[in-house]
C-alpha cells in the first residue's frame, strides 16, 4: 500500500532530529539557554549551523549521534526577527505552551504555576538536544557542540535534563516505548507500519504540501522553509500509584498483566493486543517489522481486543471509525526516560524525580499535537465514549473510571488517579541549517 513519491525533500538542509528515529539504546540531553545579548545570540546561531547534523547524514562517521537546535518564539524575538515575520508562524507557537495549558489539560498539579523553573517562563529561548548511543558518545557530542555556546557572555545555560532509552526500550511504567513512526514522503525513512500509506512531507516539514494540499511556510522563506515545530515536555510519572492501581483492580498477577495491556493496547514487551490478544509475546514485541503492522476496523471495530479508550488506540486510531480524518492528526513522537527506575515490585513512592521527556515533531501544532492532547487524550467523544480520558496520560480527577469492552459483560474499573504530571516544557521552532545561518547573519 504505497503511492508515488511526488516530493524531493532538501534533506541536507533539514535538521536530522526532525525525521530520523533515535537509536536503541541511547542517551540524550536537553540544554536550555537564555539569550541576553542579541549579537551573542546571533553568533550562537551561526556556530550552531555548523554543529547540527542534516537529515541527509543518515550514515554518519559518528554513528547515531547528532545535535539539534530549536528556538522558542520569544527566542526568535530576542534574536531580532521582525514582528511581521513572527506573525507568519503558527499562533499556538506565538502564544507558548504555558498559555495553552488549559487546552492541553495542564491543570491542577500540572498547571504552569507548578512547573519546574525556569520552564514556562519567557527565559526559554534556545533548546539544544544531543542524542547518542551511549553516555560516552553523548558527552563527546556535547563537547563538540560546546564551542557553539562557550564564551558567549550574552548566552546563559539555565536548565539541563539528562535522559535515556534502555536496550529494552522500556519507560518507567514498564512498557516498550518508541514503537510507532510514520513514513514521510521523500524522507527515505521507512515507517513502522507497512499498512500505512506515507504521509505528505508538509505534515512534518514546513514549505511542502501537506495532506490537504496546504503549504505552511513562515516568512521570509529562508527562515521558514525546511523547518518544523517541536514540542518538548517534561512529564513526571507516578510509578508507584500506577502499580498500585493495577494490583488493586486485578484478580491475579496474570490478570494484572492483562489489565496493563488493556490500558496501554500493548503488552509490556511491545507486542500489540491486536496481534497477540491472549498473552504476551516477547519475540513479537522485539520485532520491529511485525509489532506495528495492524489495523483496527477490519478485525476489532468494537474494541473487544484493543479497547477504543486504550492509550495507543487514542494516540493513533488508524483505520478505526472515529470522528475526523486520522491522517490529519499523525505525529512524530519521541520519548526518553529520565530519573532512576523505581525498583521492581515497590509500591510506595521513593521521592525520586522520574518520568518521560516527550518530544513532538510536526508542521501543525494545532491539528496535530494540541488536537490529539485535547480531543483524543483528554476526551472520548471522537469514538463515542463521552468525556473519558486516556488511562495513562489523561488529566484525571479521581472521579471517572475506565470501562474495558468484554463479553458477556463490560469490565468496569475504579476511578483513575492522575499518573502523569506535567513539569513544564515549551513550543519551539526547528530551523533549517540555512535558517540558522540566516539567523546568525546581519541581514535580519
Amino acid at each position: 500500500m504505497s503511492r508515488p513519491v511526488h516530493v524531493a525533500l532538501e534533506l541536507d538542509d533539514i535538521q536530522r532530529g526532525v525525521l530520523s528515529p533515535r537509536p536503541t539504546p541511547y542517551a540524550a540531553t536537553y540544554l536550555v539557554f537564555r539569550v541576553d545579548d542579541r549579537a551573542d545570540g546571533r553568533e550562537l546561531m551561526r556556530r550552531a549551523s555548523a554543529v547540527v547534523t542534516s537529515a541527509a547524514d543518515t550514515v554518519s562517521p559518528r554513528g547515531d549521534t547528532w545535535v539539534s537546535v530549536a528556538i522558542s518564539c520569544r527566542g526568535l524575538e530576542v534574536l531580532g526577527v521582525p514582528r511581521a515575520s513572527l506573525d507568519t508562524f503558527a499562533w499556538e507557537f506565538r502564544q507558548g505552551m504555558a498559555a495553552r495549558a488549559r487546552t492541553l489539560g495542564d491543570v491542577d498539579a500540572s498547571s504552569p504555576e507548578n512547573w519546574e523553573a525556569p520552564l514556562g517562563t519567557p527565559d526559554i529561548h534556545v533548546v539544544l538536544t544531543a542524542v547518542a548511543p551511549d553516555p560516552r558518545r553523548l558527552e563527546a557530542a556535547l563537547d563538540r557542540a560546546r564551542p557553539a555556546y562557550d564564551r558567549l557572555s550574552g548566552v546563559t545555560a539555565i536548565w539541563r535534563q539528562d535522559c535515556y532509552a534502555l536496550p529494552t526500550e522500556a519507560e518507567h511504567f514498564g512498557y516498550r516505548d518508541g514503537i510507532s513512526h510514520p513514513a514521510v514522503e521523500g524522507s527515505g525513512i521507512a515507517g513502522s507500519n507497512r499498512m500505512e500509506v506515507p504521509l505528505k512531507a508538509g505534515e512534518f516539514v514546513l514549505g511542502y504540501r501537506d495532506e490537504i494540499g496546504g503549504l505552511q511556510t513562515p516568512q521570509p522563506e529562508v527562515l521558514g522553509r525546511n523547518g518544523s515545530y517541536a514540542v518538548f515536555r517534561k512529564l513526571y510519572q507516578d510509578v508507584a500509584a500506577f502499580r498500585r492501581y493495577l494490583r488493586d483492580n486485578a484478580t491475579s498477577p496474570e490478570d494484572e498483566e492483562l489489565l496493563a495491556a488493556k490500558i496501554m493496547g500493548r503488552w509490556r514487551s511491545g507486542a500489540p493486543l491486536a496481534l497477540s490478544p491472549h498473552h504476551d509475546d516477547a519475540t513479537l514485541g522485539a520485532d520491529g517489522d511485525r509489532r506495528n503492522t495492524f489495523l483496527y476496523e477490519r478485525d476489532d471495530p468494537a474494541g473487544f481486543i484493543t479497547p477504543g479508550g486504550c492509550h495507543i488506540r487514542r494516540a493513533n486510531p488508524r483505520d478505526a471509525s472515529v470522528a475526523g480524518e486520522v491522517r490529519l492528526h499523525r505525529m512524530i513522537r519521541r520519548g526518553a526516560a529520565y530519573g532512576p527506575p523505581l525498583p521492581e515490585g515497590v509500591l510506595e513512592d521513593d521521592g525520586a524525580d522520574r518520568g518521560l521527556m516527550f518530544a513532538f515533531i510536526g508542521a501543525h501544532l494545532g491539528r496535530q499535537f494540541e488536537f490529539v492532547q485535547s480531543e483524543w487524550m483528554n476526551d472520548g467523544v471522537f469514538f463515542g465514549a463521552g468525556n473519558t480520558k486516556d488511562p495513562i496520560t489523561g488529566s484525571h480527577d479521581g472521579v471517572t473510571g475506565i470501562t474495558i469492552p468484554r463479553r458477556p459483560l463490560r469490565r468496569r474499573l475504579t476511578p483513575l488517579p492522575r499518573f502523569v504530571v506535567t513539569r513544564g516544557g515549551e513550543y519551539c521552532f526547528l530551523p533549517s541549517r540555512s535558517a540558522l545561518r540566516w539567523l546568525g547573519g546581519p541581514q535580519n
